[in-house]
């Protein structure tokens, strides 16, 4: 019987779709990352806080000026996303002990909307104002973003880890001073 099959030409028609629909699904999910972790272990800056009380006049240097940590979305996320400003006066988001699932597609948005826990937070990042700092380079470990010059930090108030492909935020904070 099965030879009989293989000797049809609408068998090996859907042979074809089939296999084609898996690689298709293959690279659409990627479904290995769900095992796999990438971990990065960049130079963070070392970091003065303002108001903090000190006896000397401070060192100047690279200063947090707002931060939060990370809530978990559509995937466990924990972490600290730190903005810090460099004694140029440029800016730069740091992700400090990050740990997140690693996925398809992610990236760290600066986003003008709230932070909202639960279902309800998962997909409001692209509905508002929001600058994409680059691919996530890893889903754990410490790791740092260029801010574009020019970039409004006030109208910025949180970071997400969004899956572009999947337009959904794995984790997100809120950055206050």
């Amino acid at each position: 019987m099965i030879g009989r099959l293989l000797r049809k030409p609408l068998t090996w028609v859907v042979a074809a779709v089939l296999a084609a629909g898996g690689v298709l699904g293959m690279y659409w999910f990627q479904p290995w990352k769900i095992v796999t972790d990438k971990e990065v272990n960049e130079s963070l800056a070392v970091v003065s806080t303002p108001g903090a009380p000190s006896t000397t006049a401070p060192a100047p240097g690279p200063v947090v000026v707002r931060q939060g940590a990370f809530i978990s979305h559509e995937h466990e996320t924990s972490g600290t996303a730190r903005l810090v400003r460099q004694p140029d006066g440029s800016h730069r988001l740091e992700l400090v002990d990050l740990d997140t699932s690693n996925g398809p597609d992610l990236r760290v948005w600066l986003s003008d909307q709230p932070v909202r826990e639960g279902v309800r937070g998962w997909r409001v990042f692209d509905d508002g104002e929001w600058v994409e700092l680059g691919k996530l380079k890893g889903n754990k470990g410490d790791q740092a973003y260029a801010i574009p010059a020019g970039t409004d930090l006030d109208q910025l108030g949180s970071v997400s880890i969004w899956c572009k492909r999947f337009s959904v935020s794995f984790g997100a904070a809120a950055l206050t001073a």
